[in-house]
């Protein structure tokens, strides 16, 4: 696998720590200086057991990344504390200005014009052949994991629960299995323990395309009764809805996304030929992808749509954890009562978090 550089520590107190920009269930996010050279990045820290194994294992996987469609890690420091034995991993990351796709559309009306999708969905489909042709399975790809730069391109991120299937061994990839991902978003042969395969990801990009498009998770109609998703989404024989307001190309790409047999799910490389992406065949008649793209101003045209579901939008999630099992411990890390009617970040159900990390906004 090519890499430009590992995550080497930078020298002890050539930065420092600003405010706190995120959080999750295992750790921080803080943004911070270099103080040789001002530039701004952003550091994950965690000093609980699992968090480590979390943040350790997004350290293994970015040290042997470079590509312009994946975050990129600059450094990382590691540190004992002798006196209670407690170790701390910090990793240091390039700041994305612009947030997650999940912040994007929440600051532009709670979901994004099907033009700008299908910029958005080129450019993860370009860092999803990159992972792939690597042996890399992502995992937990979502709009909270899709960041964004000033110039309008976004890079995968939150690689805690990724899986290198050439050098990973059955014990990190039974970690990985069984403690990652984010069930909305998961393929069905995955939530079956059926396997993990590049097709997983596809299924995800399928569900990440139709959370960009409505502005809710994926399965939205079953979301109150979390043990009824995860039923219906390993057992059944459905998908998620489409969303109505969608063309022609991009029901038809997420057709081939959400394909439930993993062998007829197309690949990465297969749907970046796809008219969805090329643009052949835009919604308004004339070419949409753009090579170059100077200002988020130029492609962050948003338009408000319904997404056409009449399901009741507002539900309980307070569960008891025994009622779930253990293969899914992210079941039962949040409670209280949402409505769906809120952006995408704010509505996620139990079912729609991973417990990774929350993705580091502008402001």
């Amino acid at each position: 696998m090519v890499g430009h550089g590992q995550c080497l520590s930078p020298q002890p107190g050539d930065w420092m720590k600003g405010k706190l920009v995120g959080s999750g269930s295992f750790g921080t996010v803080h943004l911070a200086m270099n103080k040789a050279t001002g530039a701004l990045f952003v550091v994950k820290s965690s000093q609980s057991e699992l968090g480590l194994k979390f943040l350790e294992n997004e350290a293994n996987i970015l040290e042997n990344l470079s590509s312009p469609y994946t975050v990129q890690c600059i450094g990382k420091d590691v540190t004992n504390t002798a006196s209670t034995g407690e170790k701390r991993l910090d990793l240091f990351m390039e700041y994305m200005c612009g947030g997650s796709l999940a912040d994007v559309a929440e600051k532009f009306g709670g979901v994004l014009d099907e033009r700008v999708i299908r910029l958005y969905t080129r450019e993860i489909l370009q860092g999803l052949k990159y992972l792939h042709k690597n042996g890399i399975v992502h995992c937990d790809l979502k709009c909270k994991n899709v960041l964004l730069g000033s110039s309008g391109n976004v890079k995968l991120a939150d690689f805690g629960c990724a899986i290198d299937l050439k050098h990973s061994n059955e014990r990190s990839t039974h970690f990985c299995k069984s403690m990652g991902g984010t069930p909305l978003w998961m393929a069905p042969e995955v939530l079956r323990n059926e396997g993990l395969d590049f097709a997983a990801d596809i299924w995800s990009l399928g569900c990440t395309v139709i959370e960009m498009a409505t502005g809710r998770p994926p399965w939205g109609d079953v979301v109150s009764n979390p043990m009824a998703a995860v039923l219906k989404i390993a057992c059944s024989d459905g998908v998620p809805q489409f969303p109505v307001h969608f063309s022609k190309q991009g029901l038809d790409f997420l057709a081939k996304c959400l394909e439930r047999n993993p062998k007829r799910r197309w690949t990465s490389e297969e749907l970046l030929n796809h008219p969805f992406v090329t643009g052949e065949l835009s919604v308004d008649g004339r070419n949409s992808v753009k090579e170059d793209v100077c200002s988020p101003a130029s492609v962050l045209d948003i338009r408000n749509y319904e997404d056409g579901s009449d399901e009741d939008d507002s539900e309980d999630e307070s569960h008891d954890g025994g009622e779930f099992p253990s293969r899914f411990p992210f079941l039962v890390m949040q409670s209280g009562r949402r409505n769906s009617a809120l952006p995408m970040q704010q509505q996620e159900s139990d079912l729609g978090s991973s417990g990774t990390w929350v993705t580091v906004r502008s402001g």
